[in-house]
């Protein structure tokens, strides 16, 4: 009965890792022969460990990314792509983040430019920091009716915030004059504060050209490639049905 309100006790408390933790220790026989220090500190142990889930289950749903379940480890050095290994190994720590560097992955659709975007994020979010996957068109899209609603400042200071965007379907279509200044507000807030991902079909070297206004293309492609790991992807589709590597 004692234990039973302990675990009823911890659960009003908000304190779940905790109370989980309780109910499972106190039903295993080897638990008793610990000391109070030592239950009490796995207790705590518990909480710590069942916070941290929460946490990056509530990181990967913002994330919302395009394949939640891409990692580093399932990429397919197999096939024939021209994928860096080297460059992949050492996208695999999160110090190309903490120097807010860039990320650009360009090549045809089917390369699997997404799928390596998105494990890169799941990496960020397994690491606690905040992911965000946007596709370029939706994300200037919904941009231009913020314009109307009052609301456009508010969307470009959470996009500055995010601590790993990810772009993808970059320059896909053309430009208007509204898009290209968003685009270098974006490119702006985040230059040398936070790393950006970015998926195009489009080669970085006709970024300007594509961009448009000669003037707003040499700002953003300045503060975009300054600094970043440029991976450009060629050869034949790796999609398969399931959408994995």
């Amino acid at each position: 009965m004692l234990n039973e309100t302990t675990i009823n006790t911890l659960n009003a408390l908000k304190i779940f890792g905790m109370a989980k933790g309780f109910a499972e220790r106190i039903a295993t026989p080897q638990h008793a022969e610990l000391d109070h220090a030592e239950f009490v500190g796995l207790l705590v142990q518990d909480e710590k460990t069942h916070r941290e889930n929460q946490r990056l289950r509530r990181l990967l749903k913002n994330a919302r990314l395009r394949f939640p379940s891409a990692c580093l480890e399932d990429i397919d050095y197999r096939h024939p792509r021209d994928l860096p290994k080297a460059v992949i190994r050492e996208l695999s720590t999160t110090g190309w983040i903490d120097a807010h560097r860039n990320v650009f992955f360009t090549g045809p659709t089917g390369i699997g430019k997404s799928w390596i975007a998105c494990a890169l994020g799941n990496l960020a979010a397994r690491a606690g920091l905040t992911v965000s996957y946007l596709r370029a068109p939706k994300l200037l899209e919904a941009l231009q009716q913020s314009r109307g609603d009052g609301t456009h400042l508010k969307a470009l200071s959470r996009l500055a915030k995010v601590q790993v965007l990810i772009l993808d379907d970059f320059l896909i279509t053309p430009l208007t004059a509204h898009e290209r200044k968003d685009i270098f507000e974006i490119v702006e807030d985040r230059y040398q504060a936070t790393a950006t991902i970015i998926c195009s079909q489009c080669p970085v070297k006709d970024w300007h050209t594509a961009i448009g206004d000669p003037t707003l293309a040499d700002a953003i492609c300045d503060r975009l490639v300054h600094n970043a790991y440029k991976i450009a992807l060629k050869g034949p589709s790796v999609r398969s049905r399931d959408g994995k590597e």
